[in-house]
């Protein structure tokens, strides 16, 4: 009787110690579930843009509906020598809204006279910064066309655009840079080649200031000249 009862318990035994080892087994294999990503949060999104990336197709249709609202024609330029006040000219409309545009745009900041001649010109608009090339990425590679028979002349104090460094025989204008004439008599073997949009009212000493400054073979200025701010005040 003893050993039956013996036995029945060793069964007992048996069948409990396998009933522990399965609960461990199920509790180790734990299903991780997949991660999902929120396509939504992770995605991210470009702002919306205030005006269209501009190519020389679009850009006189966009400057010429832009000239029907924008009439500004006073700007201020602020350099590292003084303020040198400009006047725009309407009959070179589209030379004179790409400039607005581009002032409310904030392009001119932080770009520098980056060729100058004393006794001739300085030119402006461009920089060897990174940023300035962003600004240009994002606003549209473009080119204006001439405009020079309004009767303008490259006199002391105009302001001109020059003609892109580009193979250009049509002598399309680069519309980012800019210079102005400080040579005593004026330029006039220009005359015909680039466009006149514009003459300064106030800074022709600044102008001579910066034409007068150390420059290396290549024009450029040994100590960078920055155009801190341009701003509209009319």
């Amino acid at each position: 009787m003893r050993v039956v009862l013996f036995f029945c318990f060793f069964i007992l035994l048996l069948s409990c110690e396998d009933k522990k080892t399965t609960t461990k087994n199920t509790t180790k294999t734990k299903v991780e579930k997949p991660i999902k990503k929120d396509l939504e949060k992770d995605t991210i999104q470009e702002p919306e843009r205030e005006f269209p990336k501009l190519n020389s197709k679009s850009a006189m249709e966009f400057f010429l509906e832009y000239d029907k609202h924008h009439k500004e024609n006073k700007v201020r330029i602020t350099t590292d020598f003084g303020e040198i006040d400009i006047l725009l000219y309407n009959e070179t409309k589209f030379h004179r809204s790409n400039f607005i545009w581009l002032t409310k745009q904030g392009y001119f900041n932080d770009t520098q006279f980056y060729r100058v001649i004393d006794n001739f010109m300085i030119q402006a608009g461009n920089s060897d910064d990174v940023k300035t090339a962003r600004k240009r990425s994002y606003i549209g590679k473009y080119l204006l066309p001439p405009d020079t028979k309004r009767g303008f002349k490259h006199d002391r104090g105009v302001i001109s655009m020059p003609s892109s460094e580009i193979r250009n025989p049509h002598k399309l204008a680069s519309p980012f840079e800019f210079f102005i004439v400080c040579q005593k008599g004026g330029a006039h073997f220009l005359d015909g080649d680039y466009t006149i949009f514009g003459h300064v009212t106030r800074g022709m000493s600044v102008v001579d200031k910066i034409a007068a400054v150390e420059t290396d073979d290549g024009d450029w200025p040994d100590k960078n000249i920055y155009i801190r701010n341009v701003e509209i005040i009319d």
